[in-house]
């Protein structure tokens, strides 16, 4: 196998490309090093192709250290063919693979074996080869009671086990059956009889059919939930005339027709045994893994995406805040940061029921931010957030002079830092709910820095991220956070630990080195005392550097993403133009005037010297967006609240495949199903919406009891109560009646199913 060649075909890119990042990544370097600093050795590959190089040549490593271990296997017993040898060698496909391994891997004793062990074999090729026999009358010359083949029907029971196994390792006739049941199969699903009540979360699948072939990723990862939960009973089904079809492929491989000859019915009914006792389970195992492993790969994706909107959210600055981590019995945990996320002050303050110390709540967080000179107040969207909101709202109009700003913030994974090894050694002495509200607060100030310190797979941003392969996921989000913590990069004077080892290069390890040296030796003045970072060698500051920043130091350039390797373009650049770093950077009208040809060499190329001109005109630019804020609408903070056809700000807070979810301020986020998303067909709602975008949305429908909220992104549009009526959940007998018919022109599965699917996970 080529591994190499393969790459380029699947990604579109030419076979140099594939051989120099592979090149690039076997000497040490890392995915953000290469799409960055190496555009010229491999044309300039992208770091989503790079991923995507990386994990496919992971995948295709594996198969062929396989393809070997089988080559091996088979060689060893003596039946290894050039054809068979060629076939394994051209697969690309492990289920394909495996299909040409079965006849001769290694296995328990079979029922197949034992009768070829009693000397059936014999028996079973004669009636394969002439149906003209009587089974019976040749079986009588197979007996053994040695074997205890006592009588003719133990001898042709022995030779159709012999058979069906034949059948069932002929590897081309396994695969056309798979095809054939991938094109034609439904995914069914039933309610455990008894299991009604318990599993009512799975309402909508308790009769549920639809095409393996189109079941989108959520679905059938909520199907293949609830046969885990042991609430549903999972199958394939095909229509009687697909059945059919499938006996005649297995018939027709092995020329065993239906003429009336003597042994033509028992050689039929050995092959419709083959499809109903093995060959229908096989496939439908192999296809419900593959619909996990495609639906988990989705889900992933899907979770990757909403973490990468997430982590690279607008950052309010360098703002000293206040951070509220509301709550009624317990109180709101108030903490004071400033600008650089230290924790200066903390307090409880009991302004909701049952206390209800409003006043004295307003005067304490009024004298906090006058004290320590807060600009900007972060409340987070937990229980009590719209109250305490209010809360702050009065403290503004009661002291305008504070010129507070007010910002409600995301809390996931909050409690997780809370309790976390890292917010223990940082706070020691400090109450874990205090822990929680630092956290809210530094969020607001660089949702990436604090973001970074929490288990990426505890941030509720994913569809079904439970169900999918934990390992997978884990080096998914990963890559993820790798790759947004160094398209920022890195103030290695400030940064802490979790922001450092996501860095290009550095490890855990090498991350508290670096902590640790600065707290022992003070700030780094330059990229180059770096170097003396126990543990940090040659390679690993090539790879970390250009991600890495020093502000204030003896280098402007130390403040950019300029690779120190390139510094020397940057001496060619201040010799043509007479001037000094200083008015050479930001120096925009000058710098357009530059060619990047004048200074492109064998060493460094046109693409790293248009990013050096690049990254002067803004040196250290920030690829976040701008900080804004969105204002939930006064008077509407409970599920009470809210009316059909009322206009709201809000926050989308999760994107899956069905649709997006909504923080409109009512402490339950609402589900924007994909058929609501715009005015014209949408296929997928990541193209549309993203994490933290502010979205302007229309109350559709609000069940109170059940907790849902439907919304609509067509604001243009009139929504009949017809429309309102077909979106609702459907009721028992409604999933049951539209499980048999899927007909939906505006996305992949009904609001009714999203909801039900969506709410049953909170």
């Amino acid at each position: 196998m080529n591994i190499s060649k393969i790459l380029a075909s699947e990604l579109a890119v030419e076979l140099w490309q594939v051989e120099a990042a592979l090149q690039l990544f076997s000497e040490g370097a890392t995915v953000p090093f290469v799409a960055r600093y190496r555009k010229e050795v491999t044309g300039e590959l992208s770091d989503t192709k790079l991923r995507n190089l990386e994990e496919r040549h992971s995948y295709l490593t594996e198969l062929s250290d396989r393809q070997q271990a089988i080559l091996k296997s088979i060689e060893e017993q003596g039946k290894l063919t050039d054809l068979l040898k060629s076939l394994i060698l051209e697969t690309d496909n492990k289920a394909r693979l495996e299909d040409l391994y079965l006849p001769y891997k290694p296995k328990r004793r079979t029922k197949g074996q034992i009768a070829k062990e009693a000397g059936l074999e014999a028996l079973a090729e004669a009636l394969l080869t002439d149906p003209m026999l009587t089974p019976n009358i040749v079986a009588a010359k197979y007996l053994n009671p040695e074997h205890k083949i006592d009588t003719p029907e133990n001898a042709l029971e022995g030779a159709r086990h012999i058979l069906m196994e034949r059948f069932v390792e002929h590897a081309d006739l396994v695969e056309q059956l798979r095809v054939h049941v991938w094109q034609n199969g439904m995914l069914t699903s039933v309610v455990v009889k008894e299991k009604e009540q318990e599993g009512a979360k799975f309402l909508d699948y308790f009769d549920y059919k639809e095409s393996i072939k189109k079941v989108p990723s959520h679905r059938a990862l909520a199907v293949l939930r609830g046969q885990k939960a042991g609430f549903l009973r999972v199958e394939i089904a095909l229509e009687e005339k697909d059945e059919h079809l499938a006996i005649q492929k297995i018939a027709q491989c092995f020329d065993i027709k239906n003429q009336n000859r003597p042994a033509d019915s028992w050689l039929n009914q050995t092959v419709e045994w083959t499809w109903k006792i093995k060959l229908k389970l096989k496939i439908e195992l192999d296809l419900i893994t593959k619909v996990r492993e495609a639906s988990e790969e989705e889900a992933i994706k899907v979770f990757k995406d909403n973490l990468k909107n997430l982590l690279m959210a607008a950052p309010a600055g360098r703002r000293s805040v206040l951070g509220l981590d509301p709550g009624l019995r317990t109180g709101v945990k108030v903490v004071v940061i400033d600008e650089t996320g230290k924790l200066l002050n903390y307090v409880t303050i009991f302004p909701h029921v049952p206390r209800n110390q409003w006043e004295e709540s307003v005067q304490i967080l009024a004298k906090l931010c006058a004290t320590y000179g807060v600009a900007l107040v972060s409340i987070g969207n937990g229980t009590a957030s719209r109250e305490s909101d209010k809360l702050v709202a009065e403290v503004i109009k009661k002291f305008p002079e504070l010129n507070l700003t007010k910002i409600v913030v995301s809390e996931s994974g909050a409690s997780v830092y809370s309790a976390s090894a890292l917010a223990s050694a940082e706070f020691p002495d400090l109450d874990v709910t205090y822990r929680g509200a630092v956290s809210i607060a530094r969020r607001l100030q660089d949702p990436l820095a604090e973001l970074v310190k929490i288990d990426p797979k505890a941030i509720g941003v994913g569809q079904y991220q439970h169900d999918v392969n934990q390992i997978k996921l884990g080096k998914g989000l990963e890559a993820v956070l790798e790759d947004c913590v160094n398209a920022v990069g890195a103030d290695v004077n400030t940064a802490s630990v979790p922001l450092l080892k996501s860095i290009a290069g550095l490890n855990e390890t090498v991350a508290n080195n670096i902590v640790q040296f600065r707290e022992a030796n003070g700030r780094f003045v330059n990229r180059t005392d770096i170097k003396k970072v126990p543990r940090l060698g040659e390679k690993t500051y090539q790879q970390a550097i250009g991600f890495l920043r020093i502000t204030g130091g003896d280098n402007p350039l130390d403040a950019s993403a300029v690779h120190p390797e390139a510094y020397p373009i940057i001496h060619k650049i201040l010799e043509k133009t007479g001037l000094s770093i200083q008015a050479l950077m930001g120096n925009i009208e000058l710098l357009r005037t530059l060619k990047p040809q004048d200074f492109a060499n064998e060493a460094f190329g046109l693409p790293t010297v248009q990013d050096i001109l690049t990254e002067l005109h803004k040196p250290g630019r920030d690829p976040r967006p701008e900080f804004k804020m969105v204002e939930f609408k006064e008077g509407i903070e409970t599920l009470q609240d809210l009316k059909t056809d009322l206009i709201l700000n809000g926050v989308v807070t999760n994107v899956t495949n069905f649709g997006a979810f909504v923080d409109i301020g009512v402490h339950q986020d609402g589900l924007v199903h994909i058929s609501q998303l715009a005015e014209q067909f949408v296929s997928d709602p990541h193209k549309i919406v993203k994490v933290g975008q502010m979205v302007t949305v229309k109350v559709i429908e609000v069940d109170v009891a059940r907790k849902r909220i439907q919304l609509s992104m067509r604001l243009g549009e009139v929504i009949t109560p017809q429309e309102r009526k077909m979106h609702q959940p459907a009721s028992k007998s409604q999933s049951q009646s539209q499980s048999k018919s899927k007909s939906e022109p505006r996305g992949n599965t009904s609001m009714g199913d999203a909801l039900a699917m969506a709410f049953s996970k909170k």
